[in-house]
């Protein structure tokens, strides 16, 4: 295997030396990009572009033209493993994920099994190893998935939610039914992001988006115990190297301590924890991802420069930091301003390092 050319993220995400901060941006890929944006109407609707590996291959490595990142991540969604479950995944225009076959019953949960993944999610495979051979070793290629809890609450609500009533009431109502559901999206979930690595995924990451929505017991049995049954089922070996695992529970706060005792190796953090307050909670037992507000992408380049100065200082000295967005960047950004940003990490990160 050739070694990676540059390899900043790999080094980071293991708490190993590195000369300087590496930088990517959650959602890189995506709307605030005009050539994607052109992409994406020549796909017709956004799973024709997901399922397409060409097409989704050449989403992932637009913003790496533009923008001098030290990683790729797959362009795919968390919900297509309930789509290969057969709840049919669709987007309303100008809206967010629906499905036309939402979990609603006991009996739903009981029909539901692990699906062939190579069958039904291979064209994510593909995919995964078109961009793998593309980008001909110049930077590591982040593969992902949602976590089991937040992807259920999707298959059980049917759409997005801000209050989550009918999965809550699921959790409280028939527990051993939850942790059923969450079984089988476990279960899948290996699967799916061990093909990945299979594929050409170099680092790994989870998406908690919801489960902070749980209160810290419940978030322990509900999310976090199903993302530990992942860790331990992934090949972690490949490469020559550890692939490396992500975690990101959003608005985790004091439920980083919990998180990083799973033996995953970084933690995503969110713009709501600082992050010397993060080291603490974690004890500086794994590396840290973030955590700039996307909001300050709308500022003026002065004031996003000194934002990330801001969070570069509150990491402090040491290895163990990948300076990334404290969520995802959001469709209405000036891709320039996004170029200030990793030109900023580039020139401030060297003197912590």
């Amino acid at each position: 295997m050739t070694p990676l050319k540059n390899d900043l993220l790999i080094r980071a995400l293991l708490r190993q030396p590195v000369p300087r901060t590496p930088v990517w941006i959650m959602r890189q890929a995506g709307r605030y990009l005009p050539e994607y944006r052109e992409i994406r109407a020549k796909a017709g609707d956004f799973m024709s572009l997901c399922s397409n590996p060409e097409l989704a291959c050449e989403v992932s490595l637009q913003p790496l033209r533009r923008f001098d990142l030290d990683a790729a991540i797959l362009f795919s969604d968390i919900l297509t493993i309930p789509d290969a479950m057969g709840l049919g995944l669709y987007f309303e225009t100008g809206g967010g994920p629906r499905f036309e076959r939402p979990v609603q019953t006991v009996a739903d949960i009981k029909k539901l099994a692990v699906p062939d993944v190579g069958e039904k999610l291979g064209y994510v495979f593909d995919t995964v190893a078109l961009i793998h051979r593309e980008l001909d070793d110049k930077v590591p290629l982040i593969g992902f998935a949602g976590s089991p809890w937040t992807v259920a609450t999707y298959m059980v609500e049917g759409r997005s939610s801000r209050e989550f009533e009918k999965i809550k009431a699921l959790a409280a109502d028939e527990p051993s039914m939850m942790e059923t559901l969450l079984n089988v999206i476990t279960a899948t979930t290996i699967e799916y992001l061990n093909a990945q690595i299979e594929s050409g995924a170099q680092a790994v990451m989870i998406f908690d988006t919801w489960g902070a929505t749980l209160e810290g017991d419940d978030y322990r049995r509900f999310s976090l115990s199903a993302m530990q049954r992942i860790l331990d089922g992934l090949n972690r070996q490949k490469y020559g190297h550890t692939i490396p695992i992500i975690l990101f529970t959003k608005g985790a706060g004091s439920l980083l301590t919990d998180l990083a005792d799973t033996d995953c190796d970084a933690l995503g953090v969110d713009w709501t924890t600082d992050l010397g307050t993060a080291r603490e909670l974690t004890r500086d037992k794994v590396a840290l991802q973030g955590n700039l507000n996307p909001d300050v992408l709308r500022e003026s380049p002065e004031v996003i420069e000194e934002r990330v100065a801001e969070v570069l200082q509150s990491y402090g000295q040491g290895p163990g930091h990948v300076f990334n967005l404290g969520h995802g960047i959001t469709p209405d950004i000036d891709p320039d301003h996004l170029g200030v940003v990793i030109d900023a990490v580039r020139k401030l990160s060297p003197q912590y390092h």
